[in-house]
């Protein structure tokens, strides 16, 4: 008799992955290299410092970009308007609340900010959604239209903006507790950087934790690598697109409000003139990895500071040349998640 029972294959795990550790040891390397090149211990630790702060606030601009470049493949070159209106929104609330912004209280000043951060992430997002539904719904899959609708928005949007304050720069000052910096020894920390930092790593957690542990996370992981398998399994893609916008758009509020203190001024051209970069940032991480963009930002943050102190002649190609050498390394960008 011949034997019909069936032959059991032993279920063994996958193999994982070997992780790719180059990209995560680059700003390591760039740092350490700077130290003979600067000189000064305090100096390269308080360059060190304003570069990864610089770092999480131009991150928290382009993670919702690179999610909605690899999610949906827009080309949304109106990314700054949402960049711009979030802080001219702040000063809304930052202006009436002077006494909460000048009180020497490191509580007062938190409780003004806050609600400036949020009604900031509120309007950007809401204007994430008229933008997606009015704008970009039409354009779907042709870069060409995108480009030009989506361009054509940033300048309205630009041109509003003046309309409605004016052309001149509007001073935003810092909260008074976070004014000046801690000093330690020879080395001077500012305020201000440390609370980007914080901010900056907390919205990288929160996003990892949304896409790695939650299903809303797996279908926009899913839907990056490949979004008609999504559909397939009858998933309404168009809505998790609309998601996604919004949340970019409102991350782009709240880095506006970060990047106007930062430098204390804010204009109707501000989103314009940061869009190049966080361009940079996510072609340099690779579309639609958070991961990438997270290392891309810090970066360009730190190549602006520190060839900013070593050569300063340099620093305005300083990110061209990153860029060109990261794709020369990697012509998809750092960690690429997607084939487009």
């Amino acid at each position: 008799m011949s034997d019909t029972t069936p032959n059991v294959v032993s279920a063994e795990p996958l193999p994982r992955a070997a992780r790719d550790w180059a990209p995560l040891l680059l700003p390591v390397v760039l740092a350490l290299a700077m130290i003979p090149l600067i000189g000064s211990p305090s100096t390269w630790v308080t360059l060190t410092m304003a570069s990864l702060a610089m770092g999480m606030m131009i991150f928290i601009m382009a993670s919702g970009l690179t999610l909605v470049f690899g999610l949906m493949d827009v080309l949304n070159f109106g990314h700054g308007a949402f960049i711009a209106v979030g802080a001219y929104v702040a000063t809304l609330v930052l202006v009436p609340m002077a006494s909460y912004v000048q009180a020497d209280s490191l509580m007062l000043n938190l409780a003004a900010l806050a609600p400036a951060a949020l009604l900031s992430m509120a309007v950007s997002g809401a204007l994430g959604l008229v933008f997606e539904r009015v704008l970009i719904l039409p354009v779907y899959g042709n870069h060409l239209k995108q480009i030009l609708i989506t361009m054509g928005g940033l300048i309205v949007a630009e041109q509003a903006l003046f309309a409605l304050w004016g052309p001149e720069r509007i001073p935003l000052a810092l909260p008074t507790s976070l004014r000046g910096s801690f000093i330690l020894g020879d080395i001077a920390i500012a305020k201000y950087r440390i609370l980007a930092m914080l901010v900056g790593l907390a919205v990288f957690g929160l996003i990892l934790l949304i896409l790695n542990r939650t299903k809303i996370g797996l279908l926009i992981r899913a839907g990056v690598e490949n979004r008609e398998m999504v559909e397939a399994l009858g998933y309404k893609i168009k809505r998790l697109f609309l998601g996604v916008f919004m949340a970019g758009s409102a991350l782009a509020g709240l880095g506006g409000i970060m990047w106007g203190l930062y430098r204390e001024e804010i204009h109707a051209s501000m989103g314009g003139d940061l869009l190049v970069l966080v361009f940079i940032v996510i072609i340099i991480g690779g579309l639609g990895s958070i991961g990438g963009c997270f290392i891309g930002s810090i970066l360009v943050a730190m190549v602006a500071n520190y060839g900013g102190f070593i050569v300063p002649k340099l620093a305005l190609i300083s990110n061209i040349l990153l860029m060109v050498m990261i794709l020369m390394w990697r012509p998809r960008g750092l960690y690429p998640v997607t084939n487009r």
